[in-house]
């Protein structure tokens, strides 16, 4: 029996292969690579195929049946054939689109893992930057707390000075009061004499007019060029008028006593004549020390680094009203630096003598619980050679004093008054505290020797000081030295002298 035959996908027909022969094998192998995809439409496909063999392989059996019966067979065959032809079509329509996008998947597997590996360096990047930005943040969290911390200590220095510009311009208003009052109560002693002095006028003249007088009565009681010649002395007619002198100005001085200018004002006077007044600056001529032995130990801090510091241990045990501190000290940089410096936890200003290059050369502040401070002058200490140098205070009266080379330079009171200066703090030497132990800053570090240093919580007298200068005998009561400097750091180099010329 011949059957239809079969279109091809080139529009070639050829006969529609018999279940089981060798045309139909060829078939089948050519779908085969189709059906190899995986898609849901492969794994039916064999299904309808084994059904197909079915279907042909019973109308064969049934082609010895007549003809009449064999055209409608033929013709459901043709339908089918078309039906599975239209099948085919579809089929590798839709296997084609699969295997294009199987590529398109591969594709875009391959740009995932590309994007996978991209995004982990971008964020080993991020999390770099991010690091980097935090210490760069750190750091200028602790700049912008140091200067809120400066900030702060230089509004309580304005402050502070606003308050003594105040105290001091009422002050000179109350002395020019005064004076005006000294002058007043003067004018009016004045015009008080001159009253008087018109009074004893007339009493004068009365009394010489006697005077030539008993002259005459003289001359011609005693005609004889023989007599004995009297000589009156002469008189003095204010012996009578001194009572009633004396009496004016008595009275004339009464009403000016309470006006006489204070005790502060009268010191003040008096200290034109001294070397030095309150808040003035003297220039004295470098003195040589000469053999200056018993020093003691010395500390040598070479340069400006804020690692260069030293400890005095324990510090201050107990609170102290009174003060001096005395070193010898060598220095040839453009400023001072810090001397010394004593924080607590509550402020880490207690005490300080410290200089920095943005102050006047040589200029030091002299800090008792800050904001209140001393400006002291101490520029000839800028010349490379060794000075003794002496800073006391007292909370009596808030006297203080500043020696150099036994020489009173300055002095003043009213300077923390009553004040007391607590104990527990972290004493340095070399560095000003910004908080308890360090916040060091290398504009106001110490670049030089010191030696000697000695601390006492009393006031020392001109004659202690004195010798203590000349290296004599150190005066007793010394609460800390530099033998309690038992810690020192960075590259500050501690020397045992015999004598101040043999210091380095």
């Amino acid at each position: 029996m011949d059957l239809d035959p079969l279109c091809t996908a080139d529009g070639s027909k050829e006969p529609l292969p018999l279940p089981g022969s060798l045309g139909y094998l060829h078939f089948s192998g050519r779908l085969s690579p189709l059906l190899s995809m995986g898609s849901p439409t492969g794994r039916t496909l064999p299904f309808l195929l084994i059904l197909l063999q079915i279907y042909l392989h019973g109308a064969l059996s049934r082609a010895t049946s007549p003809v009449g019966q064999r055209k409608p067979f033929f013709e459901r065959l043709r339908r089918l054939e078309e039906q599975f032809q239209r099948f085919q079509e579809v089929t590798l329509t839709h296997l084609q689109g699969i295997a294009s996008h199987y590529n398109l998947s591969f594709d875009v597997e391959a740009r995932f893992q590309s994007l996978a590996r991209e995004s982990r360096a971008m964020a080993l990047a991020l999390n770099q930057s991010q690091a980097a930005m935090q210490g760069e943040l750190g750091h200028l969290q602790t700049w912008v707390r140091r200067t809120q911390r400066r900030g702060q200590k230089v509004d309580r220095r304005l402050l502070a000075l606003s308050a003594a510009v105040s105290e001091g311009s009422a002050r000179c208003a109350r002395e020019q009061e005064t004076q005006r009052a000294a002058i007043s109560g003067l004018a009016r002693d004045v015009r008080a004499l001159q009253d008087t002095l018109l009074h004893l006028t007339p009493l004068v003249q009365s009394q010489g007019a006697r005077l030539a007088a008993l002259e005459g009565q003289l001359r011609v009681a005693s005609p004889s060029p023989s007599a004995p010649k009297v000589t009156l002395a002469p008189s003095r007619p204010s012996n009578r008028s001194a009572p009633q002198l004396q009496g004016g100005r008595q009275a004339s001085r009464a009403p000016s006593e309470p006006r006489d200018p204070p005790l502060d004002f009268a010191d003040r006077l008096q200290g034109a004549q001294e070397p030095v007044g309150l808040g003035k600056q003297q220039a004295w001529p470098p003195e040589s020390p000469g053999e200056v032995c018993n020093v003691g130990p010395a500390l040598t801090f070479p340069n400006a680094s804020t690692a260069n510091v030293g400890f005095l241990r324990p510090g201050f045990i107990t609170g102290l009203r009174a003060l001096s501190i005395c070193s010898w000290v060598r220095t040839a940089a453009e400023h001072l630096g810090t001397l010394l410096s004593y924080a607590t936890e509550e402020n880490d200003n207690k005490l300080v003598l410290h200089g920095r290059d943005s102050l006047a050369p040589g200029s030091v502040h002299f800090v008792i619980g800050d904001p209140a401070f001393r400006e002291l002058p101490l520029q000839p200490l800028l010349d490379g050679q060794w000075h003794h140098v002496c800073v006391i205070w007292t909370s009596i009266l808030g006297r203080y004093w500043l020696h150099v080379d036994r020489r009173l330079v300055a002095t003043g009171s009213r300077f923390r008054e009553g004040y007391e200066i607590p104990p527990g703090g972290s004493l340095v030497l070399g560095q000003e505290q910004d908080r308890v132990g360090g916040g060091f800053d290398s504009s106001e570090a110490f670049v030089g020797s010191m030696a000697g240093l000695a601390i006492w919580d009393r006031v020392l007298v001109p004659g202690e000081i004195s010798n203590l200068a000349m290296g004599k005998a150190l005066p007793t009561g010394a609460i800390l030295t530099l033998a309690n400097a038992t810690s020192v750091g960075g590259f500050v180099q501690r020397v045992n002298c015999t004598c101040l010329q043999l210091c380095p």
